[in-house]
């Protein structure tokens, strides 16, 4: 059985080798045959055609014999749950699974039939994500609004700027290889610095 796997990650510190190598080690334990893996680092929201590695994915597997798609998540494949149901029908016309590993689910059985119940629960599943996503954003902006109302100031303190700009400068190796999507403990090994340190760096590469 020949498989596909796509994994993604939201922003460019994160990494997505950990989603690809389980994925890998499954498939090695079922016996499936790994033909290719699409990685990116790119927001779930996005639209698909707003997304490379999916497209490319998706061609690809229009032109080649694949039988699977193996995801970690569902939210690896979008946030979007317009975008999510429009990449599974696809797969469904071309009669390829979308196998989801943290909840085991199938889209289609082995007679290539669509699963009803995997069906139910990834409308579920996405819609219940978009909501979440939805509230968080509501409730930060209500926040912010009540703290502005209240006299608060929003923004960078004085200096803020500045001191972050040097602190990138004297660290731009670090910053270098956590825009790569080094781990931490990677750079670790390469930069000869604390983790402490490249934890500094790496929450001021995700601010900018």
């Amino acid at each position: 059985m020949k498989v596909v796997i796509y994994s993604r990650v939201s922003t460019i510190s994160q990494d997505y080798k950990r989603q690809t190598e389980e994925l890998k080690e499954y498939s090695q334990k079922m016996g499936w045959q790994v033909v290719k893996a699409f990685e990116e680092k790119i927001s779930g929201a996005k639209n698909n055609e707003d997304r490379p590695k999916l497209m490319e994915m998706i061609n690809y597997i229009k032109e080649n014999q694949i039988d699977k798609v193996l995801c970690w998540e569902l939210s690896r494949i979008g946030r979007n749950t317009i975008e999510v149901l429009k990449t599974i029908k696809l797969l469904n016309e071309n009669c390829i699974s979308l196998f989801i590993k943290n909840y085991n689910l199938e889209t289609l059985t082995a007679n290539c039939e669509i699963n009803p119940l995997s069906q139910f629960m990834i409308q579920i599943l996405t819609s219940v994500s978009e909501m979440e996503k939805t509230t968080i954003r509501q409730r930060v902006k209500s926040g912010y609004d009540s703290f502005r109302k209240a006299g608060g100031k929003v923004g960078r303190k004085e200096g803020f700027r500045k001191d972050n700009e040097a602190s990138l400068a004297e660290h731009k190796d670090v910053a270098k290889l956590l825009r790569q999507g080094l781990s931490v403990r990677k750079i670790m090994k390469l930069s000869d610095k604390s983790s402490g340190t490249i934890q500094k760096i790496k929450k001021l590469v995700e601010a900018k």
